[in-house]
């Protein structure tokens, strides 16, 4: 197994030169999209509005059965690099944000396995090498993800106007700058939230602790399995070299509108205009309010504790 390259911009450039290669050879099929902006309690939501998402539902029950494992093997045009003993970063197939990395464990695991150190060690890995990166995870099918096998996901934090910070930045600039848990003010779902001040050699326990934390406060632990830590309840996972935020959930949509980790960054995807209509109605934050725990006491979130 070959080293990722020590060099700046070495995993960028790897994306880039494998992203150029998969399109050419029909590995890569972007989906199509057209953008619009929802602004709501303070967030500037990205919401896409995807037409080809109904073409890619309608493709999926034909080209696998249940046991389909799409990174068993693994599409070597969508091969970006060997990041450890036990990941590799691959493109997404059918990606909506260009660039989109998944960091998928070698050997089969659950995607509802509690993350630990060996995937914390090549998430940051990828986070380190790709500055200002947003990652994210969905704990479940209830949390949004669509494959069994265990991956997390990164992104360009540009996901709404280019040159836009990521949506939610703004809310999270006022959260509390140690690393205490806390929550945020402004989100009006259960969350927990902390920022990450480890030195860069001691990232990843850093962050596999500040997550444990996290999903401790959240209620979320655990089940006694003989043959892995299986998560108690469904959950999405936000993370960034200096912050990460973890959310529960109850409903993998509301609306008809489909909702994962993303959508708790600000970026929120639709089918079609109906739906579309749906978010503006509504309001992106009580489309979230309605996928994720409810907030004890009902308040709108508030920084510190």
């Amino acid at each position: 197994m070959s080293s990722p390259s020590p060099q700046p911009g070495w995993l960028q450039r790897a994306i880039v030169e494998r992203a150029r290669h998969a399109l050419a050879c029909g590995a890569l099929q972007p989906i199509e999209t057209s953008l619009a902006t929802i602004d709501d309690g303070g967030v500037r939501f990205a919401v896409r509005q995807v037409s080809s998402l109904v073409r890619k539902a309608r493709e999926r029950p034909a080209a696998r059965g249940d046991d389909f494992d799409p990174f068993l093997p693994y599409d070597p045009d969508l091969f970006v690099a060997d990041l450890s003993p036990t990941h590799v970063a691959l493109l997404n197939k059918f990606n909506v944000i260009d660039h989109h990395l998944l960091i998928v464990t070698r050997a089969f695991e659950d995607q509802e396995t509690l993350l630990g150190l060996a995937d914390f060690e090549a998430w940051n890995l990828c986070l380190q090498a790709l500055d200002g990166w947003l990652g994210f995870y969905n704990g479940g099918v209830q949390a949004g993800a669509s494959q069994r096998h265990k991956h997390m996901q990164a992104v360009a934090p540009a996901l709404g106007e280019a040159g836009m910070p990521l949506p939610i930045a703004p809310l999270l600039d006022a959260a509390p700058r140690d690393g205490r848990v806390c929550t945020v003010a402004g989100l009006p779902f259960a969350h927990a939230f902390c920022r990450l001040t480890s030195e860069r050699g001691e990232a990843a326990p850093a962050m596999l602790a500040a997550y444990r934390r996290l999903l401790d406060t959240l209620g979320v632990s655990a089940l006694a399995s003989p043959a892995d830590a299986r998560q108690s309840a469904p959950y999405n996972l936000l993370v960034t070299s200096r912050w990460m935020l973890a959310v529960p959930r109850t409903a993998e949509s509301a609306e008809g509108v489909a909702v994962n980790a993303l959508g708790f960054a600000g970026s929120l995807f639709v089918r079609d205009a109906t739906q579309m209509e749906a978010v503006r109605r509504v309001g992106p934050l009580r489309l979230l309010q309605r996928v994720a725990r409810p907030l004890a006491g009902g308040n709108r979130g508030s920084s510190g504790g």
